[in-house]
């Protein structure tokens, strides 16, 4: 019997898992995700009839719409089930308009989580398409065009084609060019603690730091003891003094659940406590929402809607949660009531939080089924959801306050009473985080030192000095961004959606305007810089924070229907015409910019200027092209121009015969032939080493070792760019004995040590190596 109703979703997976869940009344299809757009080739707004946008099918979407055409010919009801988001409602009208004529049998669901009873309530209560979330997916999708597609020719004829802009893309571009400037003027200032190590009627000893001297608080920021003098001047002072306690502090403190996970939020956790990359996180987080095979069980979505800034939990969720902490940690892990967190300023709390979305589903008991990075995140979002709402932990902290003559030392200590939460999760915390001003990079492990247990004293107890500990420190420059910080400043700021913030990195480093150094922390490169600096002189309001924010506030509005989106584009694009006039005229030309210098050509003597090229600036002979002369350089601390020398080697070029030099380029050190420019041969520094394996992937290359921009080893293919396989893990030969790939995977890590694995993830083949000892080894020294 055909089926009466039709339902569509993005995605297969989707599909498939909502298959499972109706019944043969429901045929269920996939769009794949957006199915008409705005045209790449052209700007696609028509400014002068109230912004129209010209949409259209997607080239390679007209197939699916046909199908999803013939499958909604006879049907009752199209029930529109892409996610509860704008964008999913934005794909919901698209296809709606696409496929039918009549509107009055076409229902829009929202899914929050993939389970049976989820799926079959949001069928039984399907609701009307919803104008004002349409209407203000498609002002971000306008205003996004109008910003990339007016200012992206402007770079291109001022600087280089290729190069774009957007609205939130430009400023998240300007905060890492502007931190990278913080930590480049930065300078280091020297200052000095000093710690006492105390014992006193009971064990242990204890240690204690200087707080206040002689009135003033040692706070390294407004008043810092500077020098080794005078440090020494502090000891000297104390010498002979008697050392007793003066004021004794005992209190209870007590350290809160976090809230269960956001998008924004998990995808911080993920990259501090799993090292995920935010776009990695998206990935596998669909995975999860959308269904898992689970084994005799079929398919079934793990968690909710991973793209939310609402920490909403509804009722059934927080009954099971409560049920299911009483049953494995006891009562007295319980609160009273459930734990309620207060959603951000403009966050949809018609979405969850991210959770599981069933209890029954521990991550033990579907860890078979699940790739490790699946599994790994599923156990984040886990832990996070139950112990958000458990009980606080209670720590008993005392505080000692030892006045000696004119100085003032605390020791700190603090037990945990109870561990509350703490029994399943604890926030991880961000690297180094210190101000422009600056704090030691010993003074975290340092204050973790001085938390330990102190002894039961009391006020007027006699102390005994064992040492006192001078220390030099230094205050540290603001720490560059990681992907996960980074998201975390656009989020606090309330730029752009934690929903777009993983495909913003992503964009932003492919179009090399930030680099990822050694340390994955984000680099803006020379591009950068000079993009950023070329829009915040031509168009202030589009690279101003609070601008970009306070469009997030306009788009808010349109969704309430407060405002009609076509008035706030009026308001938007009138400013913006008139700084884009002004910048066509006024921006500077980097392209054909010549900036003179007194640094004078080898090859005919005329002075050199600064050009900006592909790979940044560089020299050039002002006779061009008379003579083709050119250098590399870098600039000093304050700006000045340091010619690079190209040193000879002992090498000679295989196509000419003449000298290869050592030059720098985009990716560092490489050879290159003396001829340039009649022979632009070029070899790099290092022959790569060859590890005797061939390529799994062409079947032709041989797997080499090389160098990446910054330095760091990887593996790749001698054929590249017509074979792309790299891995940053050392390859050895195989075959993988679940899978047969001809290869395996070396890998190092602190937490699972020396491991060989398939490269495919999904095959999941993992050993450990154990080192092996040679027979001749000989033992190692005694140590005096």
């Amino acid at each position: 019997m055909a089926a009466k109703n039709l339902v569509i979703v993005e995605s297969p997976a989707k599909a498939k898992t909502l298959g499972k869940y109706l019944g043969r009344d429901y045929q269920v299809k996939a769009s794949v995700g957006h199915v008409v757009d705005l045209p790449k080739s052209k700007l696609g707004v028509d400014v002068k009839k109230n912004f129209a946008p010209d949409f259209h099918v997607i080239q390679t979407k007209k197939k699916i719409i046909d199908e999803l055409k013939k499958a909604a010919k006879g049907k009752e009801n199209i029930y529109l089930a892409s996610d509860p988001d704008r964008e999913g409602e934005a794909i919901a009208w698209h296809i709606a308009d696409q496929i039918t004529t009549n509107h009055r049998r076409v229902h829009r669901v929202l899914i929050n989580e993939i389970t049976k009873k989820a799926v079959q309530e949001a069928i039984a209560n399907p609701q009307e398409l919803d104008r004002n979330k349409f209407d203000a997916q498609i002002a971000r999708r306008v205003l996004d065009r109008l910003v990339g597609y007016k200012i992206s020719p402007l770079l291109w004829n001022k600087v280089r084609r290729g190069l774009s802009a957007g609205r939130v893309q430009s400023v998240t571009v300007r905060l890492v060019c502007e931190r990278e400037r913080d930590i480049r003027a930065f300078e280091a200032q020297e200052y000095w603690s000093l710690t006492a190590q105390l014992e006193g009627r009971l064990p242990p000893p204890f240690k204690a730091r200087l707080v206040q001297w002689r009135g003033q608080k040692v706070d390294n920021k407004k008043f810092r003891i500077e020098s080794d003098p005078a440090v020494q001047e502090i000891i000297e002072s104390l010498n002979g003094a008697s050392w007793e306690i003066g004021e004794v502090e005992k209190k209870e403190r007590r350290r809160y659940p976090t809230p269960p996970f956001v998008t924004s939020k998990l995808q911080q956790e993920a990259a501090r406590k799993l090292g995920f990359q935010p776009k990695r996180t998206m990935q596998v987080a669909q995975h999860l929402y959308e269904g898992v095979e689970l084994g005799d069980e079929g398919s079934a979505g793990l968690i909710t809607y991973m793209r939310t800034d609402s920490t909403r939990v509804s009722a059934d969720a927080l009954a099971d949660v409560r049920q299911h902490i009483e049953r494995q940690y006891g009562k007295n892990y319980l609160p009273d009531k459930p734990n309620i967190y207060r959603s951000k300023k403009g966050a949809q709390d018609a979405h969850e939080a991210i959770r599981p979305t069933a209890l029954e589903y521990t991550p033990e008991r579907v860890r078979r089924y699940l790739r490790r990075d699946a599994f790994q995140l599923y156990s984040l979002i886990w832990d996070r959801f139950v112990a958000s709402q458990m009980l606080p932990a209670v720590f008993d902290q005392t505080v000692f306050e030892i006045p000696v003559r004119e100085a003032l030392f605390r020791a700190t200590g603090q037990q945990v009473k109870f561990d509350g939460f703490m029994k399943v999760y604890i926030e991880g915390r961000d690297e180094r985080a210190a101000q422009a001003n600056g704090s030691d990079e010993e003074s975290e492990d340092d204050s973790q030192d001085m938390e330990g247990v102190l002894p039961d004293l009391q006020k007027g107890d006699a102390l005994k000095l064992l040492a006192l500990d001078p220390r030099q420190h230094f205050t540290q420059p603001p720490p560059r961004y990681t992907q996960a910080s980074l998201i975390k400043e656009l989020d606090e700021k309330g730029i752009g959606r934690p929903s777009t913030y993983a495909a913003i990195i992503s964009n932003i480093l492919d179009r090399e305007y930030v680099a990822q150094d050694d340390r994955r922390a984000l680099v803006a490169t020379d591009l950068g810089f000079l993009v950023t600096d070329l829009l915040v002189e031509s168009f202030p309001d589009i690279l101003n924070v609070e601008f970009t924010a306070g469009m997030e506030d306009e788009l808010d509005k349109i969704e309430e229907g407060k405002e009609p989106w076509t008035k706030a584009m009026k308001r938007f694009y009138t400013p913006f015409e008139r700084d884009l006039k002004k910048a066509e005229k006024e921006m500077r030309d980097v392209k054909r910019q010549e900036v003179p210098t007194d640094i004078a050509c080898e090859k005919c003597g005329s002075m050199m200027v600064v050009k900006w090229g592909r790979n940044g600036e560089f020299l050039a002979c002002k006779a061009y092209p008379d003579c083709k002369s050119t250098k590399n350089f870098n600039r000093d601390d304050k700006g000045e121009i340091k010619v690079t020398v190209e040193e000879a080697v002992n090498e000679n070029c295989d196509q000419c015969g003449r000298p290869m030099l050592l030059r720098w380029g985009k990716y560092g050190k490489f050879l290159g032939c003396s001829g340039y420019p009649e022979c632009k041969t070029i070899r790099p520094l290092q022959k790569p080493v060859d590890l005797g394996i061939k390529c799994p992937d062409c079947k032709e290359g041989d797997i080499k070792e090389r160098k990446s921009r910054w330095g760091k080893l990887f593996y790749g293919c001698d054929r590249y760019p017509e074979c792309k396989f790299a891995s940053w893990d050392k390859p050895v030969p195989g075959p993988c004995p679940d899978c047969r790939d001809p290869i395996l995977i070396d890998k190092i890590t602190k937490r699972a040590g020396h491991i060989r694995r398939c490269r495919h993830k999904e095959c999941g083949y993992s050993v450990q190596v154990v080192e092996t000892v040679p027979d001749n080894a000989q033992p190692a020294a005694p140590s005096n």
